[in-house]
């Protein structure tokens, strides 16, 4: 009960201090170049009509609108759609200070956190985000708070806390004893009927996607490896239990072994995917998987290694697996697996999302191939595909304009100059 009344206040707080937020409003939009299906080249010269958040028409030519709804001139722009991450820490950012706030921070703090850390997710143009794993409270909250105007951000699928077993990544790591008892949670499961029982748990308590962690991570303060955690039998009654429920269900999995047996499992996703191989490529195939290969993440930990705030263990684990995840990319998209655009932000810095696009064309994406993985792909993905990942009539008005050519140059991206979700402006000019 006292948990449920933290929320409540957080909520509470957060509106109470948050600028009033327009509701959906009418536009038109003339676009000089629009990427309006990422993977089909560009239009020229478009007119973009929305209408309550939605879009009514995309026609060529720039068309005069309904009298008094404003035309917004986006004529020597390049316009995409909005940008979707598939995987974001949104209510937390890595660094000195992260470990202590396990402990100093309440989970209104971490909702407040995270509804600053959501306002400059949202300004970088990424419209959607799916979050894979925070205190369900803080993240919960977050979501249904800007899914009614509360306050601005991403819209957000959200899973809330891992699921993971006893000492795995997903649990408390790296304390003293009574500590660790303490702050365990209802995520943390053993056998294969206690795991259905953390699924059905996570469910009851808002989840819209089901997030395990498979194997060891880099962040986790054990020294417990980087490979399969979860048995067999576990990995098959989480994927039943969720699917029963309507709900996918995603795995971080670094090692081979354990990436390989939640595929087998029938896991619909997998962040990370580090150690993959010609057979596990076979396996994303054969299961119809999609990999959220979080490269950004790689790249921001294997600069961490001489750093003091990060414990040992995971110092030596980042040593380890950044210098392997560019390279783990380009095998997968050379093998034809299904990627979706997703950072692992949180690890790396709020905002800075659109740097995964320059590390994705480095492993042998084109930019429109990229661009395709945070829109079309990711949107079927994270199974909001009628709503988003087009500039399509019936969509949401969601899209992002750079004065910049972003199939040129993809770091354009970094430094998007127009914001529309729903049909709002959150950003124009820089």
């Amino acid at each position: 009960m006292g948990s449920r009344l933290l929320n409540i206040a957080a909520l509470a707080l957060v509106t109470a201090v948050a600028p009033a937020i327009a509701s959906a409003q009418d536009a038109v939009v003339h676009a000089g170049h629009v990427l309006a299906v990422p993977g089909e080249g560009y239009l020229t010269k478009q007119t973009i009509t929305v209408k309550d958040g939605r879009i009514v028409s995309v026609v060529p030519g720039y068309k005069s609108g309904p009298k008094g709804v404003p035309v917004i001139d986006l004529k020597n722009a390049y316009v995409v759609p909005g940008l979707i991450d598939s995987h974001v820490h949104i209510t937390g950012e890595n660094g000195p200070n992260e470990r202590l706030k396990t402990f100093t921070d309440s989970s209104v703090d971490t909702a407040f956190d995270g509804a600053a850390f959501a306002k400059v997710t949202l300004e970088a143009g990424f419209t959607t985000v799916q979050d894979v794993g925070g205190i369900n409270e803080a993240v919960f909250g977050l979501r249904d708070a800007i899914a009614r105007g509360a306050v601005p951000g991403p819209r957000m699928r959200a899973a809330g806390q891992a699921i993971s077993v006893t000492g795995g990544h997903g649990d408390v790591n790296g304390y003293s004893s009574p500590v660790m008892q303490l702050f365990t949670g209802t995520n943390i499961c053993n056998g294969a009927d206690d795991c259905r029982r953390a699924v059905r748990q996570q469910v009851k308590d808002g989840a819209d996607v089901i997030k395990i962690t498979a194997t060891g991570g880099v962040l986790s303060n054990t020294s417990a490896g980087l490979e399969q955690q979860f048995s067999n039998d576990e990995l098959s009654a989480i994927v039943e239990a969720a699917h029963a429920m309507g709900r996918q269900v995603t795995a971080h999995a670094h090692g081979k072994g354990g990436v390989d047996a939640a595929l087998r499992a029938g896991i619909d996703s997998i962040e990370h995917g580090t150690y993959l191989d010609d057979e596990t490529i076979a396996l994303f195939k054969e299961h119809n998987a999609t990999l959220v290969p979080t490269v950004l993440a790689g790249v921001t930990v294997s600069g961490w290694t001489n750093e003091p705030w990060l414990p040992e263990a995971s110092r030596k684990k980042a040593a380890i697996i950044g210098p392997l995840m560019l390279d783990m990319l380009r095998r997968a998209h050379e093998g034809g697996v299904n990627v979706a655009f997703g950072t692992d932000t949180g690890v790396s810095h709020h905002g800075d999302n659109a740097k995964e696009f320059a590390l994705m064309v480095e492993a042998g994406f084109t930019p429109e191939q990229a661009i395709k993985a945070a829109t079309v792909t990711a949107s079927r993905h994270i199974e909001m595909d009628s709503d988003i990942g087009t500039l399509e009539t019936g969509k949401y008005g969601d899209l992002v304009a750079t004065n910049g050519d972003p199939l040129k140059d993809i770091s354009e991206l970094e430094s998007v100059d127009f914001v529309m979700k729903g049909g709002i402006v959150y950003k124009s000019g820089k």
